[in-house]
């Protein structure tokens, strides 16, 4: 807790502002050549791979046991409360009708000149694997967030893969959240043996053609190696809140939003950006005083002292500048005209507006999506949505006046670049020798 007090942004050290900026960005290479073994070993000796592992589990496990069953799920429905059920139901609800709105013309074409008709299509991808993991504690929310954006876009068939419990048994809430979104088959497989066999394709798990999901690192480096056998949604690492604020913020609730990012382990990252000296101080006195008190201590401390900061901007422009080199995944905005400071935001996984939108709204309910960019991806990233799942071929329809009116530009730039039959192929359709 030592740096955990705080500080002025114009006072940061090179060294103090590069490490707040990074955060716990992970560089998985280091762990490459151990994954690659896997998703190599996988590749050639399929299910075979995931059983001799998951003996740890279950001493006469077979290739049907990889796979949950219909009995699985009905009773995972009697092992879970049913106010969780009811609650994952009404979050799938808000998520299913967000996601609904970001769907496309399935269609749509202009006239580029007369003659020449070009345009675009939206067709869904046809088979998805959702990554959930249930290491430290399962997320059914993460369950909705990876499949219904899937299932709205259209795609045909969406898989899950789950790491199995004792038994080879699957988290009961992961199972029933699965089967609400809609999931067609889920697998009781994780880590990188998952991700292989979603990427390459097993007698049990079928290819797809995207995997998405959050993970630990071996997740993370599993994906990055499958990339262009499979596509992947953008690499995801620890929960990241940034918290920009002025005077009206509350001390007590901007603290305690600070806290319930870091709860999530100890590589996560919560920082306040304020134009207020007197919040700053007084969040960071309340955190000093809760945080013994609190049952996740030791994880919330060790993420305070690594990766978290409270910093005092000069005026609002500058807290700007650095809210938007730090690219957080959750961005909250509590100040008088929230609105005014969205439009200046330009690096931003999720935005929350307001003193009655605290990050735990988006992971929920609100409906918008909570598998996000982090570690400054949100600079090229989006969270995940149902652009992820369509792919959008282009058309052009092209006449003989269309043509005739390209003809010297394409042969012009075709001979110009020496490809002399891209040339022809335009010229052949005017030949009128007849040979």
């Amino acid at each position: 807790m030592r740096r955990f007090v705080p500080e002025r942004l114009r006072d940061l050290s090179q060294e103090r502002r590069a490490a707040i900026l990074k955060r716990s960005m992970e560089d998985v290479t280091g762990i490459y050549p151990e994954v690659r073994a896997i998703l190599d070993d996988v590749r050639v000796r399929g299910d075979e791979v995931a059983i001799r592992h998951y003996r740890k589990h279950k001493r006469d496990i077979t290739v049907s046991d990889l796979e949950v069953k219909r009995e699985e799920i009905d009773e995972a429905y009697a092992q879970v409360d049913p106010k969780v059920t009811e609650a994952l139901r009404k979050a799938a609800a808000n998520i299913r009708k967000f996601h609904q709105a970001q769907l496309e013309r399935e269609m749509w074409s202009i006239e580029i000149s007369q003659g020449i008709l070009a345009g675009r299509v939206t067709r869904p991808i046809e088979r998805v694997g959702a990554y959930v993991p249930a290491g430290k504690a399962p997320y059914p929310s993460s369950v909705l967030m990876n499949i219904l954006p899937a299932r709205v876009a259209g795609v045909r068939e969406i898989y899950v893969c789950t790491p199995p419990q004792e038994g080879m048994r699957a988290d009961a809430s992961i199972l029933v959240a699965a089967d609400i979104a809609g999931a067609d088959r889920i697998f009781k497989i994780g880590g990188p043996w998952a991700i292989a066999s979603l990427a390459y394709g097993t007698k049990c798990i079928p290819k797809v053609d995207k995997i998405v999901g959050p993970g630990n690192r071996y997740v993370t480096a599993a994906k990055m190696l499958v990339f262009g056998s499979v596509d992947i949604d953008s690499p995801a690492g620890p929960s990241e809140v940034l918290i920009l604020a002025d005077e009206s913020g509350d001390p007590r609730l901007t603290a305690v939003d600070m806290l319930s990012q870091l709860e999530h382990d100890q590589d996560a990252a919560a920082v306040l950006v304020t134009t207020s000296e007197d919040l700053a101080h007084e969040v960071s006195q309340f955190i000093s005083r809760e945080l013994d008190r609190l049952p996740r201590r030791e994880i919330m401390e060790a993420a305070l002292s690594k990766n978290s900061a409270i910093l005092i901007a000069e005026d609002m422009g500058e807290a700007i500048r650095f809210t938007n080199e730090y690219a957080a995944e959750h961005l909250q905005i509590i100040v008088r005209d929230p609105w005014t400071i969205l439009a200046r935001i330009d690096h931003a996984g999720s935005i929350f507006l307001g003193p009655y939108a605290p990050v735990p709204v988006g992971d929920y309910a609100s409906g918008t999506n909570h598998i996000l960019p982090t570690g400054q991806c949100a600079r090229m990233f989006s969270g995940l949505s149902v652009d992820d799942f369509i792919k959008k071929p282009t058309f052009q329809y092209v006449s003989r006046e269309g043509l005739e009116g390209l003809k010297d530009t394409i042969v012009t730039l075709a001979e110009a670049e020496g490809l002399m039959m891209h040339a022809r192929s335009v010229k052949e359709r005017f030949r009128t020798d007849g040979s």
